[in-house]
């Protein structure tokens, strides 16, 4: 089986095709990036492609991030994801972010508990434990950096992701012992290629993870009332 996969659901616009078995990718480009997904992403894609032999014809399933991340991020990544699925006739699935962030762990053995935590500003996170061997610890919120280390207990922990720095030093203020594994801005995108994979397209459905409300609201003093 080959897959397609994209994630731009954060500070970056990658996409990998990955054969089933494979330990590397066939193709792989990841650009660092804040904005701009949506001018980045197609090109990226092509050229990604270009490097595939067979095409699009080729591909059997398409990956795509659907968060917690960026709102036009995410929409950008599932709208080129359901595009290029109905194009070449594969099935799309959709990877939480959170998950292939945590996927590197799990498959390294770790003994620890792990988590992944993204920092979504103002204090808080998105936030995802597991036990060692993959077991959902915490299932996948938004929460204040001190109720996520709550959750960490007193044990060893291993946290990913951009949240990381922020939860690893809340939680050594309170005795716990916690290891980042890294801090990038984005998952790696072969995992989320890899989880794709493993996904059941039934129930892994290419539609945004929203973990908390949008920012932005309806300014209901200016609003004009219904006659």
């Amino acid at each position: 089986m080959r897959i397609l996969a994209i994630d731009t659901a954060l500070e970056a616009c990658s996409a990998c095709v990955l054969d089933a078995g494979a330990s590397a990718p066939l193709a792989r480009e990841s650009l660092p990036m804040v904005r701009g997904h949506a001018e980045a992403l197609l090109p990226q894609i092509e050229r990604v492609m270009a490097g595939v032999p067979g095409g699009f014809a080729s591909l059997d399933r398409v990956a795509v991030t659907i968060g917690p991340g960026s709102y036009t991020g995410l929409r950008v990544g599932i709208s080129a994801a359901r595009a290029i699925g109905l194009a070449a006739k594969a099935p799309v699935v959709g990877v939480s972010t959170l998950s292939a962030l945590l996927a590197p762990l799990v498959a390294a053995g770790e003994r620890r508990m792990l988590a992944a935590a993204i920092d979504a500003r103002h204090g808080g996170v998105y936030f995802q434990a597991v036990a060692p061997g993959g077991r959902t610890v915490v299932a996948p919120a938004h929460m204040a950096v001190r109720e996520a280390v709550r959750y960490l207990g007193s044990g060893a922990v291993v946290v990913s992701g951009s949240g990381g720095p922020i939860v690893a030093a809340e939680a050594l203020q309170k005795g716990v012992e916690v290891t980042l594994a890294d801090a990038e801005p984005a998952p790696e995108i072969a995992w989320v290629a890899r989880l794709g994979l493993a996904a059941d397209p039934a129930g892994a459905l290419p539609k945004p993870l929203y973990l908390r409300a949008p920012d932005a609201r309806p300014q209901d003093a200016a609003r004009i009332a219904r006659r």
